[in-house]
């Protein structure tokens, strides 16, 4: 039992303390302006571009840019959790801690998941009512689970691109590859049927992919069934993740101490 409240304590508070310490959107009208109108444009855009070009209707985009839309907290924070612990020069007593490093690392992501959780649901509420589209909640849980596993197949997806900022000086370019590829590979903004093969494949095994499918089911009224029978690779992905992500911070970790650093340049 003493295990297990020392273990939440690290994942709730440690993850809290080195939100509010390494955060890069630190004030209001940064965290606004970043994490919530930014994508609401790209709601926006999409769905006119939609409509000139006839691909798909503006429920098509609004639902797939929405959960989009936990991309830029979710990838970009992943990264952060670990990119900025070398930046401010902290990156070295962290790796020195004797806590097991599953909570350690895990608990800097809870932030960022509860952080995406509340942007799609910010995306999802705010775009229905500008594009006046009745979305309405069949099933609040259902919405939810899907919001929860988004986020933390992105969050975990992005803590293993920010592993790499153990070994590399920037990780940050390859975070914005990233964004761009899920733009694209995602399934957001373009219909299975109209992507090639190879795209479709890629797109698998990125994360939000299964869970946009699974929020459109759910929407368009499809069975608890059928919305599990996406979302269930969408676990698979996070699990995929977590797991390379902590093999990484592990890998580097030991090279680091091989190496007699802390951070390798």
């Amino acid at each position: 039992m003493a295990y297990l409240v020392r273990s939440l304590r690290l994942v709730v508070l440690g993850g809290g303390i080195s939100y509010r310490a390494l955060f890069n959107w630190t004030t209001p009208p940064m965290f606004v302006g970043t994490l919530l109108v930014s994508p609401l444009f790209q709601i926006f855009f999409f769905v006119f571009i939609g409509r000139q070009l006839g691909v798909a209707d503006d429920r098509f985009y609004l639902i797939g840019n929405t959960v989009l839309a936990a991309s830029v907290s979710c990838v970009y924070g992943g990264v952060i959790a670990v990119a900025n612990e070398r930046r401010y020069g902290t990156l070295g007593a962290v790796l020195l801690s004797p806590r097991a490093r599953t909570l350690l690392w895990g608990g800097r992501t809870l932030p960022y998941v509860l952080n995406g959780i509340l942007v799609m649901a910010f995306m999802l509420l705010t775009g229905s009512l500008f594009l006046g589209l009745d979305l309405r909640v069949t099933s609040l849980t259902g919405v939810t689970g899907i919001f929860l596993m988004a986020a933390t197949s992105c969050t975990f997806f992005g803590l293993a691109l920010g592993a790499l900022a153990v070994r590399l000086r920037d990780v940050f370019v390859l975070s914005n590859i990233a964004f761009t590829l899920l733009i694209l590979l995602s399934g957001a903004n373009l219909p299975e049927e109209a992507m090639p093969t190879w795209m479709r494949t890629v797109g698998a095994c990125l994360p939000l992919s299964h869970s946009i499918e699974a929020l459109r089911a759910l929407f368009s009224g499809a069975s608890a069934a059928a919305v599990w029978s996406h979302l269930r690779w969408e676990v698979a992905v996070a699990l995929g993740y977590a797991l390379l992500a902590m093999t990484l911070l592990r890998f580097f970790e030991k090279r680091s101490r091989a190496n007699a650093a802390l951070e390798l340049m």
